[in-house]
């Protein structure tokens, strides 16, 4: 799996050493040379496991996709970003990480509530029905 291009549908076989490689990245972490430039490569179908050979001479817009089983393999590649998270312990055990503090347990102030019923009580409505 390739931690460069995260949707990578075909492997490649680096032409120089003759090892499958996720991308060209892939092959410059671990190689100690650069990846060999040739107008033949084969490619390793990651959806049918099957493997081809395109000529990268003579390439077109068909030969975006599998031979074996159509699968579009040249696609837009999706990298990895860093992203900002919240590191805690596991939170059935410690749950300070999601519990909120600014309102305490039974200490809820209501006065302002209390006020507006109040209002709502003295306000003017329908007259109540007289229950006979």
């Amino acid at each position: 799996m390739c931690k460069h291009i995260l949707n990578a549908q075909a492997s490649i076989r680096a032409p120089c050493c003759k090892r499958w490689f996720d991308c060209a990245e892939c092959h410059a972490e671990v190689s100690d040379h650069p990846l060999a430039r040739m107008t033949e490569m084969a490619f390793l179908c990651k959806k049918c496991r099957k493997a081809f050979r395109k000529d990268m001479g003579q390439y077109e817009d068909s030969d975006e996709y599998c031979p074996h089983c159509d699968n579009h393999y040249v696609i837009e590649a999706k990298t990895a970003n860093a992203m900002l998270t919240v590191e805690s312990e596991d939170v059935r055990v410690d749950n300070r990480a999601i519990k909120d503090d600014r309102v305490k347990e039974g200490k809820i102030d209501t006065s302002e509530l209390d006020d507006w019923l109040t209002q709502l009580d003295g306000a003017p409505g329908p007259a109540p029905e007289d229950a006979q």
